[in-house]
């Protein structure tokens, strides 16, 4: 199954880029994700991760489910890509892919999920209970810091820590 999820944010794609290709630092930028730790780096410069993201539950009390995963990630600056591959648990295969595009007014941000599990079904029910609320809250957030940044001309590879 491919799925995609996309905003407009009014923001170079570089600078989205730039806040984004470094895994590590999500869980500084995004109050969603609660860890991200590296066991391997490649020569290359990708990395194989566990993350771990709240899914929004009750969102009213802040209450959320957490969701783990591994992945290999890397980025191609050339193309404005972010990649990510997991490995193993159960979206174990899920080939997902960010593409920043330049707008007239900033960038598109498009997330392409592509995942063809062994049992029919599983796919549609981890995008629509997983990956989309997960997704989607990834793009909002990385989408309004761009925005920030581009108006006050910060920058993002310096961004202090935004929680408390």
């Amino acid at each position: 199954m491919r799925s995609e999820i996309a905003i407009d944010v009014a923001a170079p794609p570089q600078l989205v880029f730039l806040l984004a290709r470094d895994v590590e630092r999500w869980p500084r930028l995004l109050p969603h994700y609660v860890d991200v730790r590296v066991d391997a780096r490649g020569d290359d410069g990708s990395v194989v991760a566990r993350m771990v993201a709240r899914r929004p539950l009750v969102p009213l009390l802040g209450l959320g489910l957490p969701v783990a995963w591994r992945s290999h990630a890397w980025s191609e600056p050339d193309t404005l890509q972010l990649r990510f591959v997991h490995r193993g648990g159960a979206t174990n295969g899920m080939d997902v892919t960010w593409r920043l595009a330049q707008t007239a007014t900033g960038c598109r941000i498009s997330i392409e999920h592509d995942f063809r599990p062994r049992v029919p079904g599983w796919a549609r029910i981890v995008d629509r209970l997983f990956t989309r609320p997960i997704a989607g809250r990834t793009l909002a957030t990385f989408g309004a810091l761009a925005e920030a940044l581009a108006a006050d001309g910060s920058d993002p590879l310096t961004l202090p820590d935004p929680r408390p």
